[in-house]
């Protein structure tokens, strides 16, 4: 392990801080400095000066948290971020519930002001411990510098154990000035009681599950975000193509199958595709697997796979029969149980000794002409852009690459038409926070900086966090941003119109609104404007593959609605914009 000095010298807090983020191989940190972090940021240059960490200068600290964030996403490592004292620790707050909601590991260090201040109301001094409470796995007020090193452990131990989600740590400043005999923590040896180990579940529930979907003639995959956290893509896809399930996914859970594949129904739920909300109101097996049938999936949750028996697959036991009482209920590693699912599936031990291929096929058939008979729909107009043609292009040149969204219309066009890969899929689904899309590709490319990263975002939200432009320049970060441009919160205008009489109160945009190339020049960014189908396909392709920043303005049609669209308190099935539902739909009411 390479150290700025000898372990066993006299040492600072600080020193302890930066020597156990190396020794849990962190090599980016976000954040910005203050006062009470000063004594960090000052170890910090000479980790720097010889190589063993970078830190990424950002220019708020809720994008330090949201580039962390991303940067876990992208890469399935714990991500770092850091911010001072007072208003630097509550600007990472919204960027610390995003992580808590969406279950992504992230350790989060604030400065503090010194031990004997705590509590008289010192400058920039709050309660972050108190504030974050509910929105992390844990969280530390360090009050002795020796104990530094053993928190950080257990920090990245608890980020990423069970359930993944933010941890915080808060250090005073004199606790980072503090000298004292460091004796490292080495990463993985620490103890934790209360930190309960995932349960090997027995055969019995595995069997179980196996026999189940032996005997379905109907089942179907839903695929949430814990799938993606455990990284059991191979083990979903040899599920659904040796038995020919179909999957349809969350927004969460985007990216873990194959989109192209020709089992893909694309997402379910509320602006999922038609077909995936048929599929999920007729099947006659539920195999839900890191999913936590949350009220944007179900919509009425007594009618949501009515027809069906299910099975639950989740490493948190809190969500399996939260909303949904499963017929087979399992709590554990995705991928592991998978595996296990997979060998018994194999086994001469059941009824029907054989599972064949064939015995979907009439249910594959049945989605298949869903698929034809709805669509999702690009329109085209040749004096405006519409936002589906601008997102399917960009699909179509990179499908490679990691894409990061913002929140509302475009978020939402963006799920429908983008055929992402794996771990690729950057967007704040739990939470639905405007600003995440900026700071959220700097992470990605951060971690990836030879791949392609484009930030799908709208006008509305990315005057959230543009500031971050400047950390785009300065560090000099190839991210391709598609400004979806209908100069108005675009989902809250559509609730506006079809909710409240088109009443639009407070939702346009247009007054106020910069020019957003002008400000990328600003920034010294190159920028574009298109505004029709010639340019989108003579410019966009060369756009995408510059290796430079681009702000790619695009002015599209304001009053687009996303659809298909379930109202609030309908079924999957009843879905807006959508003119004739298919008669052999049987929506039965749920009696389980």
């Amino acid at each position: 392990m390479f150290s700025r000095s000898q372990p066993s010298q006299a040492q600072t807090g600080a020193y302890a801080l930066l020597d156990s983020l190396v020794r849990h191989k962190v090599q980016h940190i976000f954040g910005y400095p203050g006062g009470a972090i000063l004594p960090i940021y000052d170890e910090l240059y000479f980790w720097e000066q010889i190589g063993l960490i970078r830190h990424i200068l950002v220019r708020h600290e809720q994008g330090a948290a949201h580039a962390a964030d991303a940067y876990a996403r992208a890469t399935g490592k714990v991500g770092v971020c850091f911010a001072t004292s007072g208003p630097g620790a509550t600007n990472l707050v919204s960027g610390i519930a995003t992580a808590y909601l969406d279950s992504v590991p992230m350790v989060a260090i604030t400065g503090q002001v010194g031990r004997s201040f705590i509590g008289t109301d010192a400058f920039q001094e709050v309660d972050i411990f108190g504030i974050t409470l509910p929105i992390v796995k844990h969280s530390y007020v360090l009050r002795d510098p020796k104990d530094i090193s053993r928190v950080v452990a257990e920090a990245f131990y608890i980020a990423q154990h069970g359930r993944p989600g933010p941890v915080l740590i808060d250090i005073p400043k004199d606790v980072g000035l503090e000298q004292f005999i460091y004796s490292p923590t080495p990463p993985g040896q620490i103890n934790l009681p209360g930190c309960l180990p995932v349960v090997d579940i027995g055969s019995r529930q595995m069997i179980n599950a196996a026999s189940l979907i032996r005997k379905s003639r109907q089942p179907l995959l839903y695929i949430g975000g814990g799938a993606v956290s455990s990284d059991s893509h191979q083990e979903i896809f040899e599920l659904a193509t040796q038995f020919n399930i179909p999957v349809t996914t969350t927004l969460m859970g985007k990216g873990i199958f194959d989109e192209k594949n020709s089992l893909a129904l694309g997402m379910l739920g509320m602006h999922g595709t038609a077909y995936a909300n048929f599929a999920v109101s007729e099947c006659d097996l539920l195999i839900a697997l890191g999913a936590r049938f949350d009220d944007r999936v179900t919509g009425k949750l007594d009618e949501f796979a009515c027809n069906a028996q299910v099975i639950h697959v989740d490493i948190d036991p809190a969500e399996v029969g939260k909303n949904r009482v499963p017929q087979v209920a399992i709590v554990g590693d995705i991928k592991k149980v998978l595996q296990r699912i997979l060998f018994y599936l194999k086994q001469d031990i059941f009824d029907e000794k054989i599972l064949p291929k064939e015995k979907t096929n009439a249910w594959l058939q049945r989605l298949n002409q869903w698929r034809k008979d709805y669509p999702l729909l690009i329109p085209s107009r040749q004096e405006r852009l519409s936002p589906q043609e601008v997102i399917s292009s960009l699909s179509q040149h990179s499908p490679n690459a990691f894409y990061s969204t913002d929140v509302g219309q475009h978020q939402m066009w963006a799920a429908q038409f983008i055929k992402a890969q794996h771990r690729r899929w950057l967007s704040s689904a739990g939470l639905g926070t405007m600003g995440y899309g900026l700071p959220a590709a700097i992470g990605a490319q951060i971690a990836y900086p030879m791949e392609t990263v484009i930030c799908i975002t709208g006008d509305a939200s990315f005057q959230m966090n543009l500031q971050e432009l400047a950390t785009i320049a300065q560090y000099k970060l190839n991210v391709k941003i598609v400004l979806i441009n209908n100069q108005w919160q675009g989902m809250v205008r559509q609730w506006q119109e079809a909710f409240h009489q088109s009443r639009f109160s407070h939702s346009n945009m247009s007054d106020g609104s910069p020019d957003f190339t002008k400000l990328a020049n600003a920034f010294n960014i190159k920028g574009v404007r298109i505004t029709n189908k010639i340019d989108l396909d003579n410019l966009m392709p060369k756009l995408l593959s510059a290796k430079e920043p681009i702000l790619i303005d695009c002015a599209v049609v304001e009053n687009e609605n996303c659809y298909p669209m379930v109202a609030p308190g309908k079924s999957n099935a009843q879905m807006l914009g959508i003119d004739n539902l298919p008669t052999d739909l049987t929506m039965k009411q749920n009696t389980n």
